[in-house]
């Protein structure tokens, strides 16, 4: 047996031939719905209606299977996945600055860290330029969250965690709390971080810089502290060479249409003046 062949998960007798790490995002024909996307899961429906949360423990693993689409586009193929994503978010929620952590609920923002993404555990990651309109976008989560939260959850406790889970995520979603402005500013930031690193890695060769345009919409005041550390020490990286930047030093080119698809896909966040 060739090493390849081990390491994609093939037996002796040939049974298991595929990488069963890779657990493909659902693809559905027509409307998108919640039941055609669960229809298309290899392992079978999740259990529905129970008072156990097993059938809900199951589908976590997708978001821990499924990667940030961003990075796809550049080729990285086996870069970060929504759970890895949530996690480090979640351990940086712990470390809001004093001056913000005094006036929130850090615990909540850390559940909320960890919740917000779920919904692309069926729905999968979609980027600005997917053509996928924010309405659409949304409908898609909505109708996951309440399928996770009630289908799966709805028995689990009377269905209290489900209707915790179900009301943090809305809260992320409608953006008016100071945890959720906080949650999202994180969300960028983390972004902002993972493409250094990757960058980094790339030695140069492997420019990112699109994504500084999401330094622009990060809001608070103590976040965009952390951002400015962190586009500063992208420009040390980059000193002397050609790069893209488009966190308002704005420096090499993209085009237009991703632009509009970046501003219309962040539309409402950021600096409230």
């Amino acid at each position: 047996m060739s090493p390849s062949a081990t390491e994609n998960g093939a037996k002796a007798n040939g049974v298991i031939e595929t990488d069963l790490g890779i657990v493909p995002v659902p693809k559905v024909e027509g409307d998108w719905t919640v039941d055609k996307a669960v229809d298309t899961i290899g392992t079978g429906k999740y259990t529905e209606a129970s008072n156990s949360p097993i059938g809900y423990f199951h589908l976590l693993e997708r978001l821990k299977t499924t990667k940030r689409e961003g990075w796809r586009r550049f080729d990285i193929n086996r870069g970060e996945s929504i759970s890895d994503h949530m996690y480090r978010m979640s351990m940086m929620t712990m470390l809001a600055p004093a001056s913000l952590a005094e006036k929130i609920d850090v615990n909540r923002c850390i559940k909320m860290a960890l919740i917000h993404d779920m919904a692309e555990s069926l729905v999968g990651d979609i980027t600005p330029v997917d053509n996928v309109p924010k309405t659409e976008k949304n409908r898609r989560e909505a109708s996951t969250m309440d399928y996770i939260t009630k289908r799966l959850l709805g028995n689990v406790d009377g269905g209290k965690q489900g209707e915790q889970i179900r009301a943090i995520w809305q809260e992320y979603e409608d953006s008016k709390t100071l945890e959720s402005l906080f949650v999202h500013d994180i969300d960028k930031i983390e972004l902002l971080l993972q493409m250094v690193e990757y960058e980094k890695r790339g030695k140069g060769k492997l420019d990112l810089g699109e994504f500084t345009f999401v330094k622009t919409k990060v809001g608070l005041n103590e976040m965009r502290a952390w951002a400015d550390e962190i586009i500063k020490e992208r420009e040390e990286f980059w000193a002397g060479k050609e790069h893209i930047r488009r966190d308002g030093g704005d420096e090499g080119v993209i085009t237009q249409e991703k632009e509009k698809m970046q501003e219309a896909y962040y539309a409402g966040h950021g600096r409230k003046e």
